[in-house]
């Protein structure tokens, strides 16, 4: 059987072309469609517009069977023409409607498939060329050094003169090269494993993810045309015969063979790839190094502890995480396969591409961490297997070729509490890393305590330089002079920290890198982010020889709005937001009531980055129709945005259960509330893109509050452009911000009359009775909502001068609040 994985491991380039053509041919087949659907609606036009005129003709004074005839063929004209418009508008939000997602899914599978695909050789050619290439170049310098010293050695024995120093420069200079030895060994025994892993699992399994989702979308394309066939069919025999031959082309389709075409012209040749060996070369000039052997004596006996101990602990992490995203894969596959169980339509798989599309690259993360578990167990195998053999103690390196004076010597009681003391700042260092809040876990009695440990000794999470999961974006504008900079918890790569900093005119972002349990930038290592950062602040020293670049001033967190996760109790969960859970909770240091939105630690840098958004507005508005933000913690995922609790829940929920009991002045008044908040946010020139009941809240008093800024923009000339968002509230949204993303205050204003409409209505969705798409078309022909039976008319004509079609010409919120005040006092 042939497939991706088997056939075209080395088709990358043929299988991006593949892609590309597909995608035009989608689009190819969605002009097609959308010029169909215009034609049809433009020939049932014609057809009851000839009906129409043909009604006008005056009747016959007598009985004729002509004419009998002639009013059948009318009526039957215009039924066809009805027929035809619906055909349309089926075609439109069916067939057409589902080729534009699945277009759009297709587009995300090529990224994916790149980005995936680039992780994937990135990774390989890391493990099996560029870290191998560094230490054998390190290699083969420490060999030079090791023989020097040694040449230098023997010449002082002979002379006798300063033996004994040399003797011991001889024997750092031997640990260095053993210790970086032993270094390569490990390296080569993991690349060896990851180009396994890679050869047979990891390439693999990406390209058949691929061609299962390529087989996927074609099954969706075949459903798609299925129902345009079966739509836009009109049973007449020369239609019939026409749709007959668009069906049995369609039936043609079979998603298993689809690509075996494709495969022949791409396979793959057979060239396997160049083992990874140890280079036995790097042993022509050493002593008693062998190839592929662990070396254990007194010089590695440490570092190789230390090796394993790092090697175990990554190794648990991995299979830990491994386990995590097993059980992610097993949930997702579940739920697919019983959402195909479920579909009453042929149409519907195309919803659950995006699904299938999630499950493949959650699939990609699992082989990769399955890839990474195999390359560190083998490594710790080969450790494990040298320490299982290794003699306590450890012997001594091998001696010279040449015989030399006996140089033994002890270990005096100075050198023994200098180890010991040596050993103690490890552990205090390590214990100072490993706890993250020591005030939270003291309680506030700890102040006095906490304060004389020194800056660098204290936790990251206290540090005030120390951000924690803001975006880059916040992180860049906070960066304003030569020298500023902060450490932030990366959105893309969560437990991966970033030093941002200003220099020279830049923003520049360095990941801080961690590995044998240090933390560095290109030079010294440190156990602990703090001390790292102190060490470069102190010193100056360039954060790397490239770039130049010193730190000069730390940029301090805003403390009035940052708060810890265990400043917070979550309490019972309210709901769920675009983003994640919305929980009640209670501030821990005055037991004030709150609202605590969280945010998925699964969700894309980007959508996490709109969720702050919303708390980086909200920091700069006081007012008592705007909700209010209490504070945020960012310090650690999840993130939280913690806000006032307003009692009365969403002003939706609140209009339809408590409909009989509010009268026209309370209405009023929540009109005039609404617009009091969007007059100040008009102020600030924040243009809030998604105002409706369900995003307005009900405070203590009936008091009407705007919330839910996560689509808000602030804009200083308060005008938004936007290419497209994902979920648009259509029935709510002003016509030029559909048709041309433009949003700014005037189509907030077209947004607060449909507000108005729900008001009066007490909970109704606008447009009753019509889908998103006929409601847009209706307002784009001039239609406008009836007056709800309980507004005033002065309402009424307020909502109407708020869906003016031209933006200019509706009133600005200022306006707006005085017009319904007056109407209120009547």
């Amino acid at each position: 059987m042939m497939g991706f994985g088997r056939d075209l491991r080395n088709s990358h380039e043929g299988l991006l072309k593949l892609q590309d053509w597909e995608l035009k041919l989608l689009e190819t087949v969605k002009r097609f469609m959308t010029l169909r659907v215009k034609s049809d609606k433009e020939y049932a036009a014609l057809l009851l517009n000839m009906t129409q005129q043909m009604e006008k003709q005056e009747a016959a004074d007598y009985v004729s069977t002509v004419n009998k005839s002639w009013s059948q063929v009318v009526r039957q004209t215009e039924a066809l023409g009805r027929v035809m418009r619906g055909h349309a508008d089926d075609l439109n939000s069916g067939p057409l409607h589902r080729l534009a997602t699945l277009i759009r899914d297709k587009q995300q599978v090529k990224k994916s498939y790149q980005s995936l695909h680039q992780q994937l050789e990135s990774h390989k050619h890391k493990v099996t060329r560029s870290d191998l290439d560094k230490l054998k170049s390190t290699y083969r310098q420490l060999s030079r050094d090791a023989n020097n010293a040694k040449d230098k050695y023997r010449e002082a024995l002979s002379k006798g003169r300063e033996a004994e120093r040399a003797h011991e420069r001889y024997d750092k200079a031997t640990a260095k090269l053993h210790n970086l030895h032993n270094q390569y060994v490990v390296a080569v025994c993991g690349a060896q494993t990851t180009q396994e892993e890679h050869r047979r699992r990891a390439a693999p399994a990406l390209l058949d993810a691929l061609q299962r989702m390529q087989e996927d979308m074609t099954l969706a394309l075949k459903n798609i045309l299925e129902e345009y066939c079966e739509i836009s069919s009109l049973l007449t025999d020369e239609v019939v015969k026409v749709h007959q031959e668009i069906s049995a082309a369609v039936q043609q389709i079979d998603p298993l063979v689809e690509y075996q075409h494709f495969i022949d012209a791409y396979r793959s040749p057979e060239s396997p790839e160049a083992n990874v060996e140890f280079d036995t070369s790097l042993l022509d000039e050493t002593d008693n190094l062998s190839a592929n052997e662990i070396l254990w004596n007194t010089l590695t006996a440490d570092s190789l502890q230390a090796m394993l101990s790092s090697a175990t602990e990554e190794l648990a992490l991995t299979q830990q995480n491994l386990r995590t995203k097993e059980a992610l894969v097993d949930d997702l596959d579940a739920k697919i396969i019983s959402s195909q169980q479920n579909a009453d339509r042929k149409s519907d798989c195309v919803l659950l591409l995006s699904q299938k599309l999630s499950l493949l690259e959650l699939r990609q993360t699992v082989q990769s961490l399955r890839s990474s578990e195999a390359r560190l167990s083998s490594q710790k195998a080969l450790l494990d297997a040298k320490m299982a053999d290794a003699p306590s103690p450890p012997p001594p390196p091998p001696p010279l070729a040449m015989p030399y004076e006996d140089d033994t010597r002890s270990v005096s009681s100075t050198d023994k509490g200098k180890e010991k003391s040596s050993r103690l700042d490890t552990l205090r260092h390590s214990l100072a890393g490993m706890i993250r809040s020591p005030k939270a876990m003291l309680g506030s009695s700890s102040s006095q305590f906490f304060d004389v440990i020194p800056s660098s000794e204290r936790p990251l999470a206290d540090q005030e330089w120390y951000h924690g999961a803001i975006p880059r974006t916040e992180a860049q504008e906070l960066l304003r002079q030569q020298g500023d900079f902060l450490v932030r918890e990366s959105h893309g790569k969560p437990g991966e920290y970033v030093l941002s900093v200003f220099s020279d005119e830049q923003r520049r972002h360095f990941i801080i890198q961690f590995a044998d349990n240090q933390y560095r930038f290109e030079g010294t290592g440190f156990t602990t982010i703090p001390q790292l950062i102190e060490h470069h602040f102190s010193t100056k020293q360039l954060i790397t020889k490239k770039s130049g670049v010193v730190l000069l001033n730390p940029v301090v967190k805003d403390k009035k709005w940052i708060l810890n996760h265990e400043d917070v109790a979550l309490g019972e969960l309210l709901g769920k937001g675009n983003f994640g859970e919305v929980f009640k909770g209670t501030l821990l240091r005055d037991k004030t009531a709150v609202a605590v939105k969280t945010c998925k630690e699964d969700l894309p840098p980007e959508l996490k980055i709109r969720f702050l958004s919303e708390a980086r507005i909200l920091k700069q508005y006081d007012h008592p129709n705007i909700v209010k933000l209490i504070g945020v913690c960012t310090q650690r995922q999840p993130i939280y945005i913690v806000m006032e609790l307003v009692s009365g829940g969403d002003f939706l929920s609140f209009l339809r259960k408590k409909k009989d009991e509010l009268k026209t002045k309370q209405l009023l008044r929540f009109a005039v509330d609404a617009a009091a908040g969007m007059a100040y946010l008009e102020s600030k020139n924040c243009i809030h893109r998604d105002l409706a009941a369900r995003n307005c809240l009900v405070g203590e008093g009936s008091l009407l509050k705007i919330s839910d800024f996560g689509m808000s923009r602030q804009e200083d000339d308060g005008v938004y452009s936007s290419s497209g968002l994902k979920q648009i509230p259509i029935k709510w949204t002003a016509p030029e911000a559909l048709n041309y993303g433009r949003y700014t205050s005037e189509s907030d204003v077209w947004s607060y009359g449909i507000l108005l409409w729900e008001t009066f209505s007490l909970g109704v969705c606008p447009y009753p009775g019509m889908t998103n798409q006929q409601a847009r078309e209706q307002v784009e022909k001039g239609y406008r909502m009836a007056c709800p039976q309980r507004c005033p008319d002065d309402v009424y004509k307020v909502m109407q001068r708020c869906w003016q079609y031209s933006p200019e010409e509706r009133p600005k919120f200022a306006e707006l609040q005085r017009d319904l005040a007056v109407i209120k006092k009547k």
